[in-house]
């Protein structure tokens, strides 16, 4: 994988651009950062998954950015889809925002201890034979998915730097509560055609302005962006 911008080009470590970065609490909340992958044409999934848009390169920067991350926060959807087990890195938690409950308790990632839910005040969490599972409440009806970022440290020592996984409905959420510090988004060099989901959904008309950190890309066309808010 070689960096196209910025200057100079050449060979590039993955822990020094994704994982070194500094990265601080933004007032009462940590910075978040989604992760996404996506089509020429905007789709972010193919045959209803992301992981026919990766690629093992694609791979190793989530898995870059996995480590450098305090805690994960994910939608019920996305988990479901996308077969979500406990986290490599010990001691990372992974947060499944829920608005209806709707989780395997009995999955291995609730299983392990290791992952909680963000669900609405007036939700009821399912039961659990393993134990109770750890929520983390923000709103009514729906997630406050800003609140809930605040009350992470209920569930987990205050984190700083939280990975936002998708899907759409969440990041449109995150945009929607001005809570998105960073945007990592790999571009697939695919045209896909179909109606897929874009990188974010459901948020309301926005203008926020971003700048581009870097640009890489790999033998295979595939192009890693990484881009952060931009000053108000």
């Amino acid at each position: 994988m070689r960096r196209v911008f910025p200057e100079p080009p050449g060979d590039v470590s993955l822990d020094e651009l994704y994982g070194e970065p500094p990265r601080s609490r933004v007032g009462d909340r940590p910075w978040i950062g989604i992760c996404m992958v996506a089509s020429l044409d905007g789709s972010t999934v193919l045959a209803g998954r992301s992981g026919g848009l990766s690629n093992p390169d694609d791979t190793a920067v989530l898995a870059t950015l996995r480590r450098a991350a305090d805690a994960v926060i994910v939608g019920a959807a996305t988990v479901r889809k996308e077969g979500y087990g406990p986290p490599k890195k010990a001691g990372q938690r992974i947060g499944v925002v829920t608005a209806t409950g709707g989780v395997d308790p009995a999955s291995e990632l609730f299983r392990s201890g290791a992952g909680f839910l963000i669900m609405p005040e007036d939700s009821e969490p399912p039961s659990s034979a393993t134990g109770p599972i750890d929520v983390v409440r923000a709103g009514r009806g729906q997630v406050d998915i800003a609140r809930a970022l605040e009350r992470l440290g209920e569930v987990m020592p205050a984190p700083t730097y939280v990975q936002a996984e998708g899907g759409p409905r969440l990041n449109g959420s995150l945009l929607d509560g001005g809570c998105v510090d960073e945007l990592d988004l790999t571009i697939s060099p695919l045209l896909v055609g179909g109606d897929g989901p874009r990188v974010t959904a459901g948020a309301a008309a926005v203008t926020a302005g971003f700048e581009l950190a870097h640009v890489l890309v790999d033998e295979r066309s595939f192009l890693y962006t990484r881009w952060l808010r931009r000053p108000d």
